[in-house]
């Protein structure tokens, strides 16, 4: 990270929404075409280097921003990466596997090997250590950055800086609404935010699992930040709030919900959204306006993570 992201005023979308809509432009964190996931990587690069590792290697969905982002932080701290790419979305067409954060991982020279399941969080994380073993191998001081739950989330600390920042730049909002995958962006915002005495409601979009299994997630993250931080996670817990009116037709896929946002957001402001995180977001943050919880004058901002070269990767589904 350079320094903070702009808070932006979306001015048209405010009008049409009677609402003050508010976007944190973390698509700007600058780093191979930005998004979340740099202020994420920060702590575990920072890890890396600390154990003199020469090699990073991490899992994610074909088209994962996660992935890209992080050989371009490997590349840029002159170390190798192995990219891991898990069959999460079935029956997508060939640009989905060779355009996108696909091809820019290509180019920034990152090594990619696949694992044929998307929803097995442990056997991905084994799959790159059984990688790490043949990296020690042949001499190598490989790094795992682990997507399973039984792991500290170190990426989350990066969103807790990240809810500090947001609580500096205004106070005033009522509410913030934040794609909810992982868990590590969610619950670091809520954290940030929440020890920063901000009394504002953190609403996090389900963008691959029901409210239900997302919030058990979320207690789990939450807790396990706390433990990081050395500070009682109970509060924070009580302030989990996760949607999932815009999920469908599930993780990955292109809903008409989400095509409406991405397009209205575009034709509206001039602002692209991804398909996998922020026109879900987007939607989900359209729903809570018409069901009256998000009130008429409230000011809100959504958190934009980036993702824009997965836009590529979805062509078929958005013509």
């Amino acid at each position: 990270m350079s320094g903070p992201t702009p808070l932006e005023r979306l001015d048209r979308l405010s009008e049409k929404l009677n609402i003050e809509l508010w976007l944190k432009r973390d698509d700007l964190t600058g780093l191979g075409f930005g998004g979340n996931k740099t202020r994420q990587l920060e702590f575990y690069f920072g890890d890396a280097l600390a154990q003199g590792a020469d090699t990073v290697l991490i899992t994610g969905a074909v088209q994962s921003n996660y992935v890209r982002s992080a050989a371009a932080a490997a590349a840029r701290l002159g170390m190798k990466s192995v990219l891991q790419l898990e069959e999460r979305v079935p029956d997508m067409g060939p640009e989905y596997y060779q355009s996108g954060n696909v091809l820019l991982a290509k180019i920034l020279g990152a090594e990619h090997i696949s694992f044929p399941v998307g929803e097995d969080e442990a056997g991905a994380d084994l799959a790159l250590h059984k990688r790490a073993d043949e990296l020690r191998a042949q001499g190598r001081n490989p790094y795992v950055i682990h997507l399973g739950l039984h792991h500290p989330p170190l990426g989350a600390l990066g969103y807790v800086a990240a809810g500090q920042e947001l609580h500096q730049q205004m106070q005033d909002f009522d509410a913030v609404v934040v794609p909810s995958g992982s868990g590590a962006t969610h619950a670091g915002l809520l954290t940030g935010l929440k020890t920063s005495g901000s009394s504002a409601k953190v609403m996090g979009i389900c963008v691959r699992r029901n409210c239900q299994l997302q919030h058990e997630r979320m207690v789990t993250v939450v807790e396990k930040l706390a433990n990081l931080l050395g500070i009682d996670p109970s509060a924070l817990v009580r302030g989990i709030e996760t949607r999932d009116e815009a999920l469908a037709p599930g993780y990955g896929r292109l809903g008409p919900k989400s095509r409406s946002a991405l397009e209205l957001m575009a034709q509206t402001e001039g602002i692209f959204l991804d398909p996998v995180y922020t026109a879900k977001t987007f939607a989900g943050l359209l729903d809570l306006v018409q069901r009256n919880e998000i009130r008429r004058g409230q000011k809100v901002v959504m958190i934009h993570t980036g993702g824009l070269p997965a836009l590529f990767g979805y062509q078929k589904e958005l013509e």
